[in-house]
């Protein structure tokens, strides 16, 4: 899942991006693929964070809860629903420009 402060910097470079004023500059042209790079990152890690955690708690690693489990898998769902989200927004985009007649 992503974490508060992941959350928070993906809501600000969206917001750049989409001319909002948080205060961050807009980001340099080439970057929007790395933006999207290191989010896809970010969402891998997370869903790999949540297997881990399960397995531990399968295992029974001392330290491993079952509540850390279900917060890693969580996160990890919520994260990617975002993505999926984000994605659909920009299929959406793609397509409302595909259908402008000039």
């Amino acid at each position: 899942m992503v974490s508060n402060i992941a959350a928070q910097g993906a809501l600000t470079a969206a917001s750049s991006l989409v001319g909002g004023s948080s205060g961050a500059s807009a980001p340099k042209p080439g970057q929007f693929l790395s933006l999207v790079a290191d989010a896809l990152q970010g969402v891998s890690a997370q869903q790999s964070a949540a297997t881990s955690a399960e397995a531990g708690y399968a295992a029974g690693v001392p330290g491993a809860t079952l509540g850390k489990a279900l917060v890693a898998n969580d996160r990890a769902e919520v994260a990617w629903n975002a993505t999926v989200a984000v994605r659909n927004e920009v299929v959406s985009a793609y397509q409302a420009v595909m259908n402008m007649q000039f």
